[in-house]
């Protein structure tokens, strides 16, 4: 498999598994049936400037932990359709707002910022969670990603 024409830039102070993430984004692309050269940008970043993002994208005040960019609205392949490549666009990750959380929910930060990952990609190709049955589809199939996954990292 070619792999996904991924970048992954940390611009934050958190020491993270980034060999990891990217792993985490070839899986992710294979279990999603996405173009293997599909592009996807991952950027961590500081409280001020996921502030910023936060603020001027989504119109929010301070931090959150993911946003998402998408740029050609890439979605799955259905089976029998061959996948499409394109330019996914970006995911943005605070570690630093994430890290509480991480710990309240029993997870390492590199565990957090993996289900982050996998939660910003999926709302790059057309996954949302407004309503409680999109939630509950959108949280279902992330979670068998991460499943799968982990079950290969160990």
């Amino acid at each position: 498999m070619t792999l996904p024409q991924l970048t992954i830039s940390n611009e934050s102070d958190a020491v993270v598994d980034v060999p990891a993430l990217a792993g985490l984004v070839e899986h992710a692309f294979r279990e999603l049936r996405l173009h293997a050269e599909c592009e996807l940008g991952i950027t961590l970043v500081d409280e001020e400037r996921m502030t910023t993002l936060h603020e001027d994208w989504m119109q929010e005040p301070g931090p959150t932990d993911v946003l998402s960019f998408p740029i050609d609205e890439v979605r799955a392949a259905a089976m029998g359709h061959a996948p499409v490549p394109g330019i996914l666009g970006d995911i943005v990750l605070c570690p630093s707002f994430v890290r509480t959380r991480a710990a309240t929910a029993g997870r390492t930060l590199d565990e957090e910022l993996q289900f982050l990952t996998v939660h910003g990609l999926l709302h790059l190709v057309g996954w949302d969670h407004a309503t409680p049955e999109e939630y509950d589809a959108m949280f279902a199939l992330q979670d068998e990603v991460l499943a799968s996954w982990r079950g290969l990292a160990s």
